[in-house]
């Protein structure tokens, strides 16, 4: 019993990952699955697509690595946060499809909320600004929509999850409704100062208490799966939401250390340590990760399109081929053109939250071609990372001089960390394991399980592939990331 399965459930693919006792990668199973857009800003998953995919690609890293489920001393799981899903405590189906984290329906009840003076309590509570992106206005729209689910949420008939909650809930056949500190921070509801949920933000939001899950430590017990599903009864021991377990996966233990994680979106944190630090450049406020009942705290800037950009690239222009091809069309854009791209395809997080803004693109000439395109695309995901960057130093003056960690898919490109590189003026540190979320994850059920080692020897074993140091001069740096900013401002009052 000395393998690990870390589940990745992510925002467009589902993973799982077989670790062994050294911590190193066996087997990898990945799938995609579909993204459902039925109006203008409104993103969907289906529950049982996640569900299916989780367990075929978790059947599949078994498989490949050759290990049954009785060998394995526990189950990670790492979850995309704030999409959320609604389900029947009887029968575990799903009512309405998950929304997404990116979704942007509920503007208008957010918009009503800050109209009516509710900003401020919010963010003392929860460390977030009164956004879309969060659970809460997603569980008070659809309950809205259906005056008789609100009625038998109270009577605890219906359930309310992100997705790590949905999967724990089908993994144990039932048995537990849970989550974790990191998980429950992202929802709107949660006390991040008390470590429980809120009922006076309960009240607000029109959600039942009744339906929220248990909030647990990110490392400890969450059940046991069904035998059913893998054939032995495997203990699920590790929970956390995939910034955060990219933090962890990182080592990124000591207040002061900056990790991004580049997937369909961005996300940078900065542990700020034990104490929580009320941001006044609107980044969020949250938890990095509880373990034995003590909290530690980050603070949290969301990009919402990052690999999203490559992604349109490839499948809305038709310029790729391939993801991975894009660095190469990048490099061979014009340099004298300045193209700017301000990728806001469903508004702009932080440090703007601009939920209404939408894409732009600046800078047009006659020979603006696709490798222009390419070039401003994957430039637009480092100056998002700048504004975060900046946002950080400002609020915490821990934040000085230091070094970037990053991982994730877009890190694979070579022109894309050095762009990152330049564009912020500091070094780009490439983890050597690039899957650190699943990583993260399954740090923290092989710790539970007494297989893997503390914060401390794992920091020491933590490996950088490469460092990108900045190689533009500051003239050049400030002028190119001034325009950038002249075309969020124009974005955003259009």
């Amino acid at each position: 019993m000395a393998h690990i399965l870390a589940i990745d459930q992510g925002t467009t693919s589902s993973r799982a990952i077989l670790f062994d006792a050294q911590m190193k990668r066996c087997a990898l199973a990945q799938q995609e699955f579909a993204q459902h857009f039925p109006a203008a800003g409104w993103v969907e998953h289906d529950p049982e697509e996640i569900w299916s995919t989780v367990l075929a690609t978790a059947r599949g890293a078994l498989d490949q690595g050759g290990i049954a489920a009785r060998d394995l001393a526990g189950i990670g799981i790492t979850n995309q946060r704030e999409t959320t899903i609604l389900w029947e405590r009887d029968s575990g189906r799903p009512l309405a499809p998950a929304i997404v984290w990116q979704d942007r329906r509920t503007a208008a009840i957010c918009a009503e909320l800050r109209d009516s003076g509710h900003a401020e309590r919010v963010s003392a509570l929860t460390g977030l600004v009164i956004d879309p992106y969060f659970s809460a206005t997603k569980v008070k729209w659809i309950l809205d929509r259906d005056p008789g689910l609100r009625a038998r949420a109270l009577r605890g008939e219906i359930l309310f999850g992100t997705v790590d909650t949905f999967l724990i809930w089908r993994l144990t056949g039932g048995k537990v409704h849970a989550t974790d500190a990191t998980n429950a921070a992202r929802t709107m509801l949660f006390d991040i100062h008390a470590g429980c949920w809120s009922a006076a933000l309960c009240d607000l939001f029109g959600v039942p208490m009744a339906m929220l899950p248990e909030v647990r430590d990110c490392a400890g017990d969450f059940g046991v799966t069904d035998p059913d599903i893998f054939g032995a009864r495997v203990p699920i021991l590790g929970v956390a939401g995939d910034q955060q377990a990219a933090a962890m996966g990182q080592a990124c233990f000591t207040p002061g250390m900056i990790k991004a994680t580049y997937g369909t979106g961005c996300f940078a944190l900065l542990n700020t340590g034990a104490e929580p630090v009320a941001s006044r450049s609107r980044l969020l406020t949250t938890i990095a990760w509880q373990l034995d009942g003590a909290r530690a705290y980050a603070l949290e800037g969301s990009i919402f399109v990052a690999g999203a950009v490559v992604q349109w690239l490839r499948d809305g222009l038709g310029l790729i081929d391939r993801a991975e091809d894009s660095g190469a069309l990048a490099a061979a854009a014009d340099s004298e053109q300045d193209l700017v791209i301000v990728p806001a395809f469903t508004g702009l997080g932080a440090p703007h939250w601009a939920a209404e803004c939408r894409g732009a693109v600046f800078g047009l000439t006659r020979n603006s071609g696709p490798a222009e395109f390419a070039r401003a695309a994957l430039e637009s995901v480092a100056f998002q990372t700048r504004d975060l960057w900046e946002a950080m130093r400002a609020d915490w003056e821990g934040a000085g001089e230091t070094v970037l960690r990053v991982d994730g898919g877009m890190c694979a490109s070579d022109w894309t960390m050095q762009a990152l590189a330049d564009t912020l003026g500091a070094p780009v540190d490439r983890a050597l394991v690039l899957e650190t979320t699943a990583l993260g994850a399954a740090w923290l059920a092989g710790m539970a399980a007494g297989i893997y080692p503390g914060m401390a020897e794992f920091s020491q074993g933590w490996a950088c592939e490469r460092r990108f140091e900045p190689r533009s001069g500051p003239e050049l740096r400030e002028r190119r990331y001034r325009r950038w900013q002249r075309a969020v401002r124009a974005a955003i009052s259009v």
